[in-house]
C-alpha cells in the first residue's frame, strides 16, 4: 500500500516526465518550423530567378532538354561594358531561335568548387564575366511587364535597354490571350475562394486556386473563358506544360556553374545529361547529314572560352588529366575549312546549333 508521501513523489515524478517531453516537442516543432522556413526562402528565391535550383531536379517528363553550356570568360574580352551586355544578349537570342531550355555559364576564373548561389545575390570582388553573362541571360528571359517586380537593380543591367527583345511565346502582349502567361504572385488573397491575385501583364491581375507568397513567379493556365472577374478562378501549372501540351517554347532556365566539370555534377536533370557534344576546332569532322545522336532525355552542347574546351579542362582540378573525348559523348568540329583563323564563340553558339538542327530531329524519341 502506497503511502501519501509515496505518491506525492510519483506525482512530481510524472510531472517532471511531462514536462520534459513538452520541451522536447517544442524543440522538435521550432527545428522543423526553422527548416521549412530556410526551404521556403530557398524555393522563392529560385522562383524569383525563374529558374531551378542548382542540384534541384528540374520537372520535364517526357519532353527532350536541350542545354549549352558556355564559358563565362568570353565576356572578359569585350572592350566595354555595353559591348559585353550585346555579346549575352546575342547568346541570349541564339538560345531562344533554337528552343534552348538550359543555358549553364561556367566559371573559368574562378577557384570556388561550389556553384550554390544566387546570381542577384553573389557579390565579388573582380568577379569575372560568368555571374555577368548570367544575369544578363536570366534578365532577357523573364518577360518585360514582370521585371520591375522580379529583377533586382543591378549595374550588370544598366545597358540591357539596348539589347533587341527575345519575343519568345512566353512574352505575351498585353493585348494578346494565350493559353499560358508567366506571372507573379501578388499580396493580396481571393476573399472568395482563398485563391492568390496574379499579375500577368493584363489591365486586370487575375486570380488563381492556389495559395502562394507574394513576389513568385508562376506560370498560369489562361483557359479559354476570357472573363477577368475575380470568381473565374485560374490554374497556375509546371513551367513544361506549355511545352508539354502545346509544344510552346517556354524560355530558358539559367545556371552558373563554378568550372566545366560542375556542368555535369550540378545537372538539375535526374540521371544528369545523357548524351554531350564538346565543339572545337580540334574536334571531329564529320558532316551535319552523316551525324547520328542517339535518343537522348537531356542533351548537352559545351562551347569553350578564348583557348577552347582544352584550355577549361586543363584548368579544372577535378578533370586534371583528362582528355575532352573522355568528358563528351562527341568531340566535334561544327565549322571545317573556315575563312577566318578564329570562329568567336558567340558566332559558334549560332553555326553550331544550326548544324545540330536535323540530327537532333532525326533523335526525336
Amino acid at each position: 500500500m502506497e503511502t501519501p508521501v509515496t505518491k506525492k513523489k510519483k506525482t512530481k515524478k510524472i510531472k517532471r516526465e511531462e514536462m520534459e517531453k513538452q520541451r522536447t516537442d517544442e524543440s522538435v516543432d521550432e527545428d522543423e518550423a526553422a527548416a521549412t522556413s530556410a526551404e521556403r526562402k530557398k524555393k522563392k528565391k529560385n522562383r524569383k530567378e525563374g529558374g531551378e535550383a542548382n542540384g534541384e531536379e528540374a520537372k520535364c517528363d517526357g519532353v527532350q532538354t536541350l542545354s549549352i553550356a558556355v564559358a563565362g570568360s568570353i565576356i572578359d574580352n569585350a572592350q566595354s561594358p555595353e559591348l559585353a551586355t550585346r555579346l549575352a544578349g546575342q547568346i541570349a537570342r541564339a538560345a531562344t531561335i533554337f528552343r534552348i531550355n538550359e543555358v549553364i555559364v561556367f566559371d573559368d576564373k574562378t577557384k570556388t568548387n561550389t556553384s550554390n548561389i544566387s546570381i542577384w545575390d553573389a557579390v565579388e570582388k573582380n568577379e569575372s564575366g560568368a555571374l555577368f553573362m548570367a544575369r544578363i541571360l536570366n534578365y532577357l528571359d523573364i518577360p518585360q511587364y514582370l521585371r520591375r517586380t522580379l529583377v533586382p537593380r543591378h549595374n550588370d543591367l544598366r545597358h540591357a535597354g539596348l539589347l533587341p527583345p527575345l519575343d519568345a511565346p512566353h512574352h505575351a502582349r498585353k493585348h494578346e490571350w494565350v493559353p499560358y502567361r508567366e506571372g507573379v504572385t501578388l499580396d493580396k488573397k481571393s476573399t472568395a475562394g482563398g485563391g492568390t491575385f496574379v499579375d500577368v501583364g493584363l489591365h486586370k491581375a487575375v486570380c488563381i486556386q492556389q495559395p502562394f507568397e507574394p513576389g513568385l513567379r508562376v506560370t498560369v493556365a489562361m483557359g479559354s473563358k476570357r472573363s477577368l472577374d475575380d470568381d473565374c478562378l485560374r490554374q497556375a501549372v509546371d513551367r513544361s506544360e506549355p511545352s508539354k501540351n502545346m509544344g510552346l517554347y517556354w524560355g530558358y532556365n539559367v545556371r552558373y556553374a563554378s568550372n566545366i566539370s560542375c556542368v555535369f555534377k550540378e545537372c538539375p536533370y535526374q540521371g544528369g545529361y545523357d548524351y554531350s557534344i564538346g565543339t572545337s576546332e580540334r574536334g571531329d569532322k564529320i558532316s551535319s547529314g552523316d551525324l547520328e545522336i542517339p535518343k537522348f532525355r537531356h542533351l548537352l552542347i559545351a562551347f569553350g572560352g578564348l583557348g577552347g574546351l582544352e584550355e577549361n579542362i586543363e584548368q579544372d582540378e577535378d578533370l586534371m588529366g583528362k582528355d575532352a573525348t573522355q568528358i563528351f559523348s562527341r568531340y566535334l568540329n561544327t565549322c571545317p575549312d573556315q575563312g577566318s583563323r578564329t570562329i568567336r564563340t558567340e558566332e559558334a553558339i549560332f553555326i553550331s546549333l544550326q548544324y545540330f538542327q536535323d540530327p537532333i530531329k532525326r533523335a526525336t524519341i
